[in-house]
């Protein structure tokens, strides 16, 4: 039987057959973790899959020590299964979200009355590396959207691709909010948008001129020619009418962006950087961008103060004399 870790490596893990494999006690657990986390803590469907991936990945390393349930799992378990993944080369920011996630488990078990003390209280996180996010610069973000007025040969891919653009950099939400949205999310009266964010927690977000022009045209003359029996109320739809996909806006961001002279390669979320970034560069305060942005923590936010920063030194190093 193949081991979870194999996947931190690279390497393409059957979870489905590894769950199959585990023994019944721990499956049965697993499944009520699982459900926990859909209809109790209301998480995404992408989080789910990513913390019920770990916790199979987890329960096959403790099988294999001959652990025969949940309430097995120790901190020695939690620490050599994350350990094996770090001799493996697992990155310390995938390190990091795994043994949050462990936490995550380890606390529901603890509740849940399968453990008699919760070890994930105990297991500390490799702190990851904090990169600067790759931003456009303001030319680069206007090149990017002049750039999605020209046709594409389709003018109903055109006005979408424009309406895409422009709602991202105007608002800076996550991709996965932005093909969540409905119709009915848009209040263009007053020019917001009402987003359901990590946790389905909802907030509105407010957009420019330049963004409601682009929503117009879409909504007025492209969706009508995209629209099916599958399109529902969905704002952006894909060639066939449904649902547009994340990986068909990332595709369209990154495209897009590829056609403008000396930008960095960015998708949806690099969109959501420079938005941030312009935000602060232009006086926003810094908790009114967190509230924008949905950030939980004000200390996420920070990390685009780090952004401004390192622009405006990199500024005074050209252009100050004595720099």
């Amino acid at each position: 039987m193949a081991s979870a870790v194999g996947a931190a490596n690279g390497g393409r893990v059957d979870l489905i057959a590894l769950r199959g494999a585990l023994p019944e006690a721990m499956a049965a657990e697993l499944d009520g973790y699982e459900r926990h986390l859909r209809l109790e803590a209301n998480r995404s469907a992408h989080t789910v899959r990513a913390y019920v991936g770990d916790a199979v990945g987890l329960l096959d390393h403790l099988h294999r020590l001959g652990g025969r349930s949940v309430g097995d799992v120790d901190l020695a378990t939690l620490r050599g299964w994350l350990g094996i993944q770090r001799e493996r080369g697992v990155a310390r920011g995938t390190l990091a979200r795994r043994a949050a996630s462990l936490r995550t488990f380890t606390s529901w078990a603890y509740r849940g009355g399968l453990l008699e003390t919760d070890p994930g209280r105990l297991l500390a996180s490799p702190r990851p590396h904090r990169t600067l996010p790759p931003v456009l610069n303001v030319d680069e973000a206007g090149a990017l959207m002049a750039g999605t007025r020209q046709p594409t040969g389709d003018g109903a891919i055109t006005l979408r691709d424009r309406a895409i653009v422009e709602l991202l950099y105007a608002t800076g939400i996550r991709v996965s909010e932005l093909t969540g949205l409905d119709l009915d999310d848009v209040d263009a009266s007053r020019r917001v948008v009402r987003v359901f964010g990590k946790g389905a927690k909802e907030r509105t977000v407010p957009y420019g001129l330049a963004a409601q022009h682009a929503l117009d045209d879409w909504i007025d003359r492209g969706r009508p020619e995209l629209a099916g029996p599958h399109s529902a109320s969905a704002l952006l739809l894909g060639a066939r009418g449904g649902r547009i996909d994340p990986r068909a806006v990332r595709s369209i961001v990154h495209t897009r962006a590829a056609a403008v002279p000396g930008a960095p390669d960015i998708g949806p979320h690099g969109l959501r950087h420079s938005a941030a970034t312009h935000l602060l560069d232009g006086g926003a305060d810094l908790r009114i961008v967190q509230e924008l942005l949905g950030h939980a923590s004000l200390a996420t936010t920070q990390i685009y103060t780090h952004v401004s920063v390192e622009r405006l030194r990199k500024t005074f190093n050209q252009a100050h004399p004595r720099a």
